[in-house]
């Protein structure tokens, strides 16, 4: 089975939580989704842009299950998250510094063709509509995800590209946002995620699948929605119906929460 690429960004992440207890991670969505999709058996090839801060990235023995290849170093800091929670584990806020991931764009669509599948991770600084538009015209296979916190932009200026889509991935606030640029009748599939609440799947707007999360008691809820994306596209390309995949994905979201997450540092 060919690899997925993933456009998107690796970053370091600061996550902060009620109390002021704070972690340093590796994180960004198109490691994520990578790492998730890699462990569930599906080829990972992230297409990133990283600083020399994170150089060490290619010989993390942590990542080693991805091709790196597609990762772009360049002289500079890497992009930067600060990621607040509430109490319930829900994002409060967000402040980024983009960092040498400004490069995305153009190391993206330097790269494109070299894979036969794609997924994009929406989300700023990447310029969605120029990447989502060169797909579309070459014909390539594509999902995409968005990030709640600059879903009211980027969502709206994807909207022309989302039919082509083979499945969108939101969560329920995002999701707010996407009904309002599409109808998701005019979708091919949506997966729309909730926390420790059910995820429901959405074929041309009909619920296909609607799956519970188990029981976990969060400690790092960093990633999740993205370890859930790549996990179901995981399932999907190896057979899985869709109650299945979402199932497989809505356990290994729920199994990442309970864990430490990728704290911050090579091993």
């Amino acid at each position: 089975m060919e690899a997925l690429g993933i456009i998107g960004n690796i970053s370091r992440d600061l996550a902060v939580y009620p109390g002021d207890r704070r972690v340093e991670l590796l994180g960004g969505a198109a490691l994520h989704v990578g790492l998730a999709a890699s462990r569930a058996g599906l080829a990972s090839a992230p297409i990133a842009v990283i600083g020399t801060d994170l150089r060490w990235l290619q010989k993390d023995p942590r990542l080693a299950d991805m091709d790196m290849h597609y990762v772009k170093t360049s002289p500079g800091t890497s992009c930067a998250f600060r990621l607040s929670y509430d109490e319930g584990g829900q994002l409060a806020d967000t402040n980024c510094s983009y960092g040498v991931a400004v490069g995305l764009t153009n190391h993206a669509l330097e790269v494109l063709g070299q894979h036969r599948r794609y997924h994009v991770c929406c989300r700023r600084p990447l310029d969605v509509p120029a990447v989502l538009d060169r797909l579309v015209k070459a014909g390539i296979p594509f999902s995409a995800d968005f990030h709640v916190a600059s879903a009211p932009a980027v969502l709206p200026a994807a909207a022309a590209a989302l039919p082509r889509t083979s499945i969108v991935f939101v969560n329920v606030a995002e999701f707010a946002v996407l009904i309002e640029v599409a109808d998701p009748a005019h979708l091919p599939a949506v997966v729309i995620s909730d926390g420790p609440r059910p995820a429901t799947m959405l074929r041309r707007g009909r619920v296909v699948a609607r799956v519970t999360p188990p029981v976990a008691c969060p400690i790092e809820v960093t990633g999740a929605g993205d370890i859930l994306a790549g996990t179901f596209l995981a399932g999907s390309a190896c057979g899985l119906g869709d109650e299945a995949a979402l199932q497989a994905a809505v356990r290994a979201a729920a199994e990442s929460v309970s864990g430490p997450g990728l704290v911050f540092g090579p091993c």
